[in-house]
This record gives C-alpha cells, sequence and structure tokens, in this order.
C-alpha cells in the first residue's frame, strides 16, 4: 500500500540506528534515499550498498548538520543527484548528560548546534525546493521534549523546542503543500542508548514502560515512513508518540 517510488528522501544521521532503519524502510518502499553522516562515513556507505544490493538508489552525502554551509552544500548535492527532494528527515542528534550545575558551556551548545539548530539549517535549506512541488519534513523529536528529562535538560530543551518548530512550520508551510510532522520515540535499542540499557538501569527504564521493553530501531522508522507515505496526506503538526505508553500524551 505504501508506495514512495519516484520520491527522494534525505535522512539526517543515517549511518546508524533510528537514522539507518529510516533509509532502509524508506528504500524498501521505494524511495531514492540520501544517507547523511558526519563521521560514520564507512558506515554510510555500507548501508548504501546494502540498499543498492536490495535493488535500491541511495547515495551517502557527508555534513555536519550544525554548520549552515556544509547543510547548504549537502542540498546542492542531493538536489544534483535526485533532482529534487520529497521528504526530508531531521534524525541528527547527540545525547549527553550532565546535572544542571555541572552541564557545561561546550555541552549545552554543541546539543543545541546539532539537534535545534541543525534542523533549522536543514529546513531552511530544503524549503526553496520543497515550495514548487510540495514536501514532507518529518522531526525526529523524544519524549524528553514532552515531559522533560533528569540530568539531560540541555538535550529535552532541544527536543521540546523541535516540537514547537513543527507547530510552527505546519501551518507557515501548508500553503505551498508542505507537510510537517513530528516523531516522538521513547526508549530504543541503538548505540547512542546501549550504556543506559545496560545493567541495573536497563530494569529501572523498562519498568517504566507498559510493554516491557525499549522500540526496535525500525519501530520508530515504521512512523516515519507512515508521515512520508500518502496514508498521511492530511496529517500536519502532529507530534507522533512511539513510546510504548510511556508517556501518554497527545
Amino acid at each position: 500500500m505504501i508506495d514512495l517510488r519516484g520520491r527522494s528522501v534525505l535522512v539526517t544521521g543515517g549511518s546508524r540506528g533510528i537514522g539507518a532503519a529510516c533509509c532502509r524502510l524508506l528504500a524498501r518502499a521505494g524511495a531514492r534515499v540520501a544517507v547523511n553522516y558526519r563521521v560514520e562515513r564507512a558506515g554510510a556507505e555500507r548501508l548504501a550498498a546494502e540498499i543498492r544490493d536490495g535493488g535500491g538508489e541511495a547515495i551517502v552525502a557527508g555534513a555536519d548538520v550544525a554548520q549552515s554551509a556544509e547543510v547548504e552544500a549537502l542540498l546542492e548535492e542531493v538536489l544534483a543527484r535526485f533532482g529534487r527532494l520529497d521528504v526530508l528527515v531531521n534524525n541528527a542528534g547527540i545525547w549527553t548528560g550532565a546535572p544542571i550545575d555541572e552541564l557545561s558551556d561546550r555541552e549545552w551548545n554543541e546539543t543545541v548546534a546539532t539537534n535545534l539548530t541543525g534542523t533549522f539549517h536543514l529546513i531552511r535549506a530544503a524549503v526553496p525546493s520543497m515550495k514548487r512541488h510540495g514536501g514532507r519534513i518529518i522531526n525526529v523529536s523524544s519524549t524528553a521534549g514532552q515531559r522533560g528529562e533528569a540530568g539531560h535538560a540541555h538535550y529535552a530543551a532541544t527536543k521540546g523546542a523541535i516540537i514547537s518548530l513543527t507547530k510552527s512550520l505546519a501551518v507557515e508551510l501548508a500553503p505551498f503543500g508542505i507537510l510537517t510532522n513530528c516523531v516522538a520515540p521513547g526508549w530504543v535499542e541503538t548505540d547512542m542508548t546501549r550504556s543506559a540499557l545496560a545493567g541495573d538501569g536497563r530494569a529501572a527504564v523498562l519498568a517504566g514502560i507498559p510493554l516491557g521493553r525499549a522500540a526496535r530501531a525500525d519501530e520508530i522508522a515504521g512512523a516515519v515512513l507512515f508521515l512520508a507515505s500518502d496514508l498521511a496526506s492530511f496529517v500536519n503538526g502532529e507530534v507522533l508518540n512511539v513510546n510504548g505508553g510511556a508517556v501518554l500524551v497527545g
């Protein structure tokens, strides 16, 4: 039922975790996929090769989303290769922890630059092209942006801001046929969460999830695929929660 053939997709932070799962699933639905990476070029190349071996079309495109000049070059490369951009998945993000009175300027600024400013850079660069033919912007937030997260206030602040950005742009960009939505994952089994989900901490985390487990990355990708598809043609400004019932909002 979901057919993305003829559509071009850019996934930031696409070399691993949720981003890689999104690339795989979107490609399986027929989309041409640009796998963005910052440092994990080898992982991005392996993923693109995997997609091509499966009959799909994929390119790799390096850029630090926190740097506006690199993002502009990234969009130019994607448009040169694909001719258009139909779906932008803003997934790139970092997650570090510290009590607020020990949180350094560097940690705060790096988190804001990647998670929030990076999302802004990508949207600003993609919108001029999308305004000509419509498109989908899918931002990856977090349950932390909805209820906060002790010890990770800087991360939660960026993810809450992404939700507000999503709702603002849903209204601003709708007249151009651009739908802007957000996916808010809870705990997901990825490299980023491996240490937090290890040892005694795992039981404490899982106790707060009614389904009794963390999500797989492909379960988050499924929500992204839905929002990218024609099934979501009248969904705009929505926050799609994928958290196993841990945070009952929306």
